[in-house]
């Protein structure tokens, strides 16, 4: 077993064998968490660039060390192009992840005990919105909003964000800072009713749009920029660049959020990382991106239906992005998204499992599974193709117990892998 990387490691046999593992596991099994992607290989080979070698603290013309005038240029790149996709004042692509930038922009725009407004954990939300697990509610006091109650009449779909809720907890803690944007959330998310009830309230907005940023980038999903005090997100899911954050702002804030990041939160950027991201950035400014995103959306809506056609329900009774919230209770009132996750793993199926609005279960059983397209509309796969993975995904819950039936599904899934490898053509 080899992968294209094994040319540049030797005498490591243990970690080759590893890298080819995980190399064949990503190309014959199929990737449908919500969270991940396939970079290009020039974001792999900007990731893993000389530019790992630098240590440079600070901003371009602003460093602590010498040596960085090729780095400023490369961040200052990397900052242009971002603010130009997103139509935005300022960047910061230092960031090493989604959470950290979350909490930057908190540490730039709070002082601790301030109050703050975001979705609720149970109902979409992110650890990073108030979390009791997280550091955030530590320090600030979150207050949450939620989704309307479920209603299954496809005309008036329930569990959707519930503004009469936002406005109504807004006005009663009076917040500093509203968070708009989710995690397991199936549905475009309007910025301008947020805009409107934070200006009612006096209180700044952020919108993390951790998973939609490239749906954004795409024209595929509402630009809260216009709307938003700061934007927040990763670069690594629907943006299909390397692992990593970035912030999006308002000029009058960029002093305060690039303090926040360095030195208030990290010492020197990844470079390399940065790198990666520019080469993304100019990906995603390509109009073949935009056909990308639409296909993810027209994927993730063909995936849901074939879903709910097996007998899975649809959280919201649907989507508008890249993924599907799905509740196992109807299709298998015994069956646990923990369950269902081990069970499509063995299956050659990556998933993983999620509460949903009023989960009985919990978090680490759940009753719901999410499901992405990001990363396998980039392999290749249409709206056919995931009617097809619905139909192997309902198979192997069904005969879960059956090792036989496990092992067919796990066949199909590879033949189905081999025809939409999104390497094929990487070589050494």
């Amino acid at each position: 077993m080899s992968s294209p990387f094994d040319a540049f490691i030797t005498n490591d046999d243990e970690l080759v064998d590893l890298l080819a593992r995980e190399w064949a596991r990503q190309t014959r099994t199929l990737q449908l968490i919500a969270s991940e992607n396939f970079t290009s290989p020039a974001v792999m080979a900007a990731t893993g660039s000389i530019l790992t070698n630098k240590y440079s603290e600070g901003y371009p013309g602003r460093r602590y060390y010498g040596g960085n005038s090729i780095v400023d240029e490369i961040e200052d790149l990397a900052r242009r192009r971002l603010t130009g996709l997103f139509g935005a004042e300022h960047a910061n692509v230092q960031s090493h992840s989604g959470a950290n930038a979350n909490v930057a922009v908190y540490q730039a725009l709070l002082e601790p005990g301030d109050t703050v407004l975001a979705m609720r954990l149970d109902q979409g939300g992110h650890l990073t919105h108030g979390s009791p697990a997280s550091m955030t509610s530590k320090i600030w006091k979150f207050v949450a909003y939620g989704v309307t109650p479920r209603n299954d009449d496809p005309a008036t779909p329930g569990e959707l964000i519930d503004f009469d809720h936002v406005r109504s907890m807004a006005l009663e803690h009076r917040p500093k800072l509203i968070v708009a944007g989710a995690t397991a959330y199936a549905r475009r998310i309007d910025p301008a009713p947020f805009r409107e009830i934070a200006d009612e309230v006096g209180a700044l907005l952020m919108f993390d749009s951790a998973h939609v940023a490239g749906l954004i980038a795409g024209g595929s999903h509402p630009n809260p920029v216009p709307y938003a005090d700061v934007v927040t997100f990763t670069t690594h899911k629907t943006l299909r660049g390397p692992r990593g954050g970035a912030i999006l702002c308002r000029d009058e804030h960029a002093k305060a959020i690039d303090m926040a990041v360095f030195p208030g939160q990290q010492g020197g950027p990844l470079e390399h990382v940065i790198a990666a991201k520019a080469v993304a950035f100019r990906e995603a400014a390509h109009p073949s991106f935009s056909q990308y995103t639409d296909q993810v959306v027209a994927n993730a809506q063909a995936f849901g239906a074939a879903l709910a056609g097996e007998g899975f329900r649809m959280v919201s009774g649907g989507t508008q992005n890249h993924m599907v919230l799905v509740d196992l209770r109807e299709f298998d009132a015994q069956l646990t998204g923990k369950v269902a996750q081990e069970v499509l793993d063995r299956a050659g199926i990556t998933t993983n499992r999620n509460t949903i609005p009023d989960d009985p279960r919990s978090p680490f059983v759940t009753s719901g599974l999410r499901v992405g397209t990001a990363a396998e509309t980039t392999a290749g796969l249409q709206e056919g193709d995931f009617a097809a993975v619905a139909a192997l995904m309902a198979r192997a819950l069904r005969g879960r117990d059956d090792d036989t039936v496990i092992e067919g599904v796990r066949g199909d899934v590879a033949e189905l892998c081999a025809a939409f490898n999104p390497y094929a053509n990487f070589t050494k």
